[in-house]
């Protein structure tokens, strides 16, 4: 089978140069839109219940609120754990699902629950949803900092709350822009417990009277010489001195008591329950962007800089957005690496095809196969929906030396059957007898060399068999090398046959007159002498090497990562 798909692809070898070339724009299309990331998505698919409980213990949070909506939960389809966090007046919930779910699916199946369980639930307390991120969904971070001491944290907070976050949220592929660090800004009223007994009033009433003036009030129309006035009340609070104004009762001679009556009215800062330093030089606020389930990191990454860029020309005068965590760095070299690789294997190759077969043209059919195998590879990726990570790209890196293996052995012997053709003839081959001869020294190694490398194919499938998250850090791996190992194994009994055709023309050296070659093998011969004439030498010496290998890896720690240590 294997020899018949040699000689169709040599018979019909314009019918291979044109799936060749669609195949190759089909590939480049694939890897320029490519999603890009930096390592795989390890996380579980899960979804996050928050519920604010203001003012209550974590106690009457957890029997309350937390419990109910675990309980609840338990009963969505696929779940595999189900864990509830109680704080000092907010719940969590988290759902985990079984591998393979769809992320969307579970959501809409936890608001499915959600809304049989809101019946159970406080008078006034509504849960709701995290964003549809995953674990490794923080992608940019960036602290507002003014370092002439115009403004303090709390505008800092307000820039980032007011002008920076939701122009941020509507950039493609952002989930959510959570704001950290800085002070909330509030109005805060210190009540006088004296002065409410004074006046007779309750606080609740205090409380009903500043929520019932802080409203716009909308009437009917009035119709005035055939002009129509819409009537409205704006009551909303824009200052203290509206809210020193709110009436909140009488005296007992009819007299309005006034909310500065009775308490003390300042703005202040929320209640924080922790802070953000960058660098050591003090207190910031700032901003962190999490990317939505499934998206393209480098492309999001890359609009929040260009969004980020264009937020920086409305900022006060002296306040600076400095970049704390990019991804897109790290997602920029590891492609940049996969580059130079593939660069490297590319300059290699050709030399080794040089100055092995002093034939320039031969390396050009080697090279080839490595750019079109990695193009295959990647137009399998975009099918799958699988992205470009450090993984992925690792898996094409490790097998780029391999791939060109069945295509130098192709070149090689057809060098060897071209230099006997000649050597026979006398005279250099006509176009039919060289056709022929190619033909035939690619039918000796095809078959051989294809299952060669099916064998390096299906070395990778054991990863398949890993789970968790062992199987979402490997399986782009195993995927991508066996993409790549497929597509050169194709190649080879295809496409290089037809370019050895075309480009191994001209002055063929046998391998005998290569100097190279001659001097190899009076290196070798002697080495291979001796090691066969002490067979047990040999083999006890490569016995003892095995053997020292124990200690050393005996001694070698294990980590499911590679890490690298802070210090603190």
């Amino acid at each position: 089978m294997i020899n018949a798909i040699i000689s169709a692809s040599l018979r019909d070898r314009f019918m291979v140069l044109i799936i060749t070339v669609i195949v190759a724009l089909t590939g480049l299309y694939a890897y320029k839109n490519a999603p890009l990331d930096a390592i795989p998505d390890l996380s579980d698919v899960q979804v996050i219940i928050f519920t604010k409980f203001p003012g209550q213990s974590p106690q009457v949070v957890e029997d309350q609120v937390t419990y109910p909506l675990t309980t609840s939960m338990l009963a969505v389809p696929k779940t595999k754990v189900v864990r509830g966090y109680s704080f000092f007046g907010m719940s969590f919930v988290y759902i985990i699902f079984e591998d393979g779910a769809d992320m969307y699916w579970a959501r809409s199946r936890v608001l499915e629950s959600l809304n049989y369980v809101s019946g159970r639930l406080p008078q006034g307390v509504t849960p709701t949803l995290g964003p549809d991120a995953t674990g490794v969904g923080w992608i940019y971070e960036y602290a507002l900092v003014d370092k002439t001491g115009k403004h303090d944290l709390a505008q800092l907070r307000s820039l980032q709350d007011w002008y920076l976050r939701y122009p941020l949220q509507t950039v493609n592929g952002v989930a959510e822009v959570a704001s950290v660090g800085g002070y909330v800004k509030q109005y805060q009223v210190e009540v006088d417990p004296n002065a409410l007994l004074r006046y007779n009033i309750p606080l609740n009433k205090v409380k009903m009277a500043i929520k019932r003036s802080n409203n716009d009030v909308g009437g009917r129309l009035v119709e005035m010489a055939e002009t129509e006035y819409m009537v409205r009340s704006r009551g909303y609070i824009q200052s203290i001195d509206d809210l020193n104004k709110i009436p909140v009762s009488v005296d007992e001679n009819g007299t309005p008591v006034r909310l500065k009556d009775i308490a003390r009215v300042q703005i202040g800062p929320e209640l924080r329950r922790g802070l953000v330093d960058l660098n050591g030089e003090g207190e910031v606020a700032g901003g962190v962007v999490i990317m939505r389930f499934g998206e393209n990191a480098l492309a999001t990454i890359q609009a929040v800089r260009k969004k980020l860029d264009e937020l920086k020309e409305g900022l006060p005068e002296g306040v600076e957005i400095v970049p704390v965590y990019d991804r897109g760095d790290l997602i920029e070299r590891a492609v940049d690496s996969l580059n130079t690789s593939l660069l490297q294997e590319l300059v290699i190759v050709s030399l080794v095809v040089i100055l092995f077969l002093l034939h320039a043209r031969s390396a050009f059919v080697a090279i080839i196969t490595l750019p079109l195998g990695i193009l295959m590879a990647f137009i399998v990726m975009r099918f799958q929906g699988l992205n470009a990570n450090i993984m992925s790209l690792g898996g094409i890196a490790i097998t780029i030396g391999t791939m060109v293996d069945g295509a130098i052995v192709m070149v090689e012997n057809a060098h060897s059957q071209l230099a006997i053709a000649n050597d026979k003839k006398g005279r250099e081959l006509t176009r039919t007898e060289h056709w022929q001869v190619i033909g035939e020294s690619s039918r000796e190694v095809g078959p051989a060399l294809f299952f060669s490398l099916l064998v390096i194919t299906v070395s990778f499938l054991p990863i398949f068999t890993m789970q968790a998250q062992e199987g979402r850090l490997f399986s782009p791996l195993a995927f991508t090398a066996t993409y790549a190992m497929a597509a050169s194994a194709i190649l080879a009994i295809t496409l290089v046959p037809v370019m050895m055709g075309y480009f191994l023309r001209g002055k063929i050296i046998a391998e005998d007159k290569n100097p190279i070659n001659r001097a190899l093998h009076a290196l070798h011969s002697p080495a291979l002498k001796i090691a066969m004439g002490s067979r047990s030498v040999t083999l006890f010496i490569a016995l003892a090497l095995l053997a020292v290998t124990y200690y050393p890896y005996s001694k070698i720690g294990s980590e499911f990562m590679p890490g690298k240590a802070l210090v603190f």
